[in-house]
């Protein structure tokens, strides 16, 4: 009877919780309903499993999260349940809740958020708009990207309350002001004259007035340097309105805004760029590639950094042809400012082979190597990465192949690169393949080398091969560094062989080595937990004179310092 009591109790605070709503829930689970039955037979069980959590939230726009999840659980049980499903999540459809989690789930530029939103259909009025604005007001280009949505509604136009929570988002920190204060003085001119369009003379008028207030550093330097500046004023505001519109996923509204001013404020090449990375941002390389061709045809010639990122976009959109043909049109046509660098073959090589197109991958590398663009440290190891990461790792070894005949051949630097992305892998066989090749073609190994392979061997939880690696060293004549050692005893300490650990650190303590400060106090903590006070002694006493203890007290007042912000966190 007292399970009933429970039963009876909950059935009237959900008739309280959702009679706003006008759903008569309590006739969903009549006392003599088979769900009640239901819930008589496990409701103690409920009780010991929710621990307490039918306590409901009033702030919350959700109807009892923590009923709905007792709900399924027991539909998984018997099929009894399901008129109430269906009658809770009714219940629980709130219009402000779905728009918010349709706006955060289409976030990203390539997503459609404003072909989900025309899909839900929803009645717009100010109270929802200024709602969801409230939900998004750390998001501040998504919440400018569901304004403009709104605002092109039919039946639907903004008031100022909505107005001024938007301009209130866009100008709540100095960063947001910085980026977009030319966007608030728009909107503040469509909430006064009550416009949902800016006039074109107005819209030069604000851009102006922008101009003169805001970008003054640009006429003082060239007053300075008595130069002659052939560009309108009016274009600087008008790039930095554009590229406020594009980092918000508004390009078709910074194209239709472009296309209305281009015939009375002249672009420049800056222009075009910010409507290029646009549609680069959105995942439109047709449209970015239409933009580019504007860009030519007037005169303004792109650099190499335009030109890469319209191949990157391409390769990552899948056209991976399209990119080819850019490539080749750069080559043959393009500018001495816009020839390809290392980076452009890289990004292009390594989409051929993510996409197992080995002939042209074997042609672009031709034609890289046929120019003479080798690639520097940083690049060719995107392209080594990207390469093992596609499970193409002959492909990397034919690449040092083809470099060494045609006159490029691997130094210790190259294959420092490819070894470090063998042994991030933790791909044990591929990287001592790599050393063994190393040392077939005369190439000797460094000390990073060496490392490289002892830390990969830690993670991997092989103590032997660290070990067989640090006797390798000595046999092939290579000094044990500082660095090394600290590899050594922090992969000891990790893998629970405290013995070798010390007896190695006591050896660097003997030679006299500096540890750096961090290792330092690392090992000093590894030492407290294992309660050997010798080693700290004589570890501290080595240490002090490297270190004084004013050092060490500012060390320590920092890392309880970022503790602190990290607790406040």
């Amino acid at each position: 009877m007292s399970q009933l009591k429970v039963v009876s109790f909950i059935s009237k605070t959900l008739s309280r919780k959702l009679h706003s709503q006008n759903c008569i829930f309590h006739q969903n689970i009549r006392r003599n309903s088979v769900a009640s039955t239901h819930i008589h037979e496990h409701c103690i069980k409920y009780v010991f499993v929710t621990r307490g959590s039918l306590i409901l939230n009033t702030s919350s726009r959700f109807c009892l999260p923590s009923f709905l999840s007792f709900q399924r659980f027991y539909c998984a049980e018997n099929s009894a349940f399901s008129s109430l499903e269906e009658t809770t999540e009714s219940c629980s459809n709130d219009p402000v809740d779905n728009v918010y989690k349709v706006v955060v789930d289409h976030a990203k530029p390539g997503h459609k958020m404003e072909v989900a939103l025309d899909k839900l259909e929803i009645e717009l009025t100010t109270p929802l708009v200024v709602e969801v604005l409230q939900k998004l007001c750390y998001e501040e280009k998504l919440a400018f990207r569901f304004f403009t949505w709104a605002g092109h509604r039919e039946n639907y136009s903004h008031e100022p309350q909505a107005y001024n929570e938007m301009i209130d988002i866009l100008s709540s920190t100095k960063y947001k002001v910085k980026q977009f204060r030319v966007v608030c003085d728009l909107l503040d001119y469509m909430k006064r004259n009550d416009k949902s369009l800016v006039p074109l003379e107005v819209l030069l008028k604000i851009l102006r007035q922008y101009t003169e207030k805001h970008l003054t550093h640009l006429h003082k330097f060239a007053k300075k340097k008595k130069i002659r500046v052939k560009t309108q004023p009016e274009v600087y505001a008008f790039n930095l309105l554009l590229d406020a519109l594009c980092k918000c996923c508004l390009v078709e509204e910074a194209e239709a805004l472009f296309t209305r001013v281009k015939s009375k404020v002249k672009p420049t090449a800056d222009t075009y760029n910010i409507l290029f990375f646009g549609w680069c941002r959105v995942r439109n390389p047709g449209r970015a590639m239409s933009v580019l061709d504007e860009m030519i045809n007037i005169g303004h010639k792109p650099d190499n950094f335009t030109y890469n990122t319209a191949i990157e976009t391409f390769c990552n959109a899948g056209m991976v042809m399209q990119a080819a043909d850019l490539l080749e049109f750069m080559r043959t046509k393009g500018s001495t400012m816009s020839s390809p660098t290392a980076k452009t073959y890289t990004i292009m090589i390594v989409a051929l082979v993510q996409n197992d197109m080995m002939v042209e991958y074997s042609k672009v590398l031709g034609d890289m190597l046929n120019s003479g663009c080798v690639p520097d440290v940083s690049t060719y190891k995107e392209l080594i990465e990207g390469m093992c990461l596609a499970g193409k790792t002959e492909a990397a070894y034919k690449l040092l192949e083809e470099m060494g005949n045609k006159g490029y051949p691997a130094d210790i630097v190259t294959y420092n690169c490819f070894l470090k992305v063998l042994c991030d892998n933790k791909d044990r066989d591929e990287a001592l393949r790599l050393y063994q090749k190393m040392t077939e073609v005369g190439c000797v190994p460094s000390v990073q080398t060496y490392n490289m392979l002892i830390v990969m061997f830690f993670r991997m939880g092989d103590v032997d091969g660290a070990f067989e690696t640090w006797h390798e060293m000595s046999k092939r004549g290579c000094t044990r560094v500082t660095e090394t050692y600290c590899v050594m005893i922090e992969g000891l300490f990790d893998n629970n062989t405290t013995e070798e650990a010390c007896f190695l650190l006591e050896e660097a303590v003997n030679r006299g080595m500096k540890l750096p400060y961090r290792k330092f106090d690392s090992f000093l903590m590894r030492l407290s937990a294992i309660g050997d006070l010798r080693a700290i002694h004589k570890l501290s006493e080595h240490m002090r004179t490297f270190y004084n203890p004013a050092m060490a007290r500012r060390f320590a007042i920092n890392q309880r310092q970022k503790s602190m912000k990290l607790r406040g966190k």
